[in-house]
């Protein structure tokens, strides 16, 4: 019973452990920077639940924090206006409510 339990938990653990993946990240002249996300969002219990604006040294610009679950909403968009983005390359980290920040990062692209 218990072989058939840790088979069954292995293979189901990769699904739970994806993070939220950045299909797109801009910044209009304005500030305002749209990100659309694409997570297995399955309810409360497991939902893409934020992102934010990172220097390339990691420092924290801005966060956007995400009130529910989009599970049927995938991929979506939501933005967060951070009026006078430094002249430098930025970044987009994307989080989930069990896995935490995912470990890698997408560049904004400035439009």
């Amino acid at each position: 019973m218990i072989r058939e339990f840790l088979i069954v938990a292995s293979l189901a653990t990769p699904v739970f452990a994806d993070p939220p993946r950045i299909v797109d990240a801009v910044a209009d002249a304005s500030g305002t920077v749209s990100v659309t996300l694409r997570h297995g969002d399955t309810g409360w219990d497991h939902y893409a639940d934020g992102w934010r604006v990172e220097t390339e040294n990691g420092d924290v610009i801005g966060t956007r924090e995400l009130l529910h679950a989009h599970e049927n909403e995938q991929p979506f968009t939501r933005s967060l206006n951070l009026p006078g983005l430094p002249d430098e390359p930025i970044f987009i980290r994307a989080k989930c409510n069990v896995t935490g920040w995912a470990e890698t990062r997408s560049p904004l692209t400035r439009r």
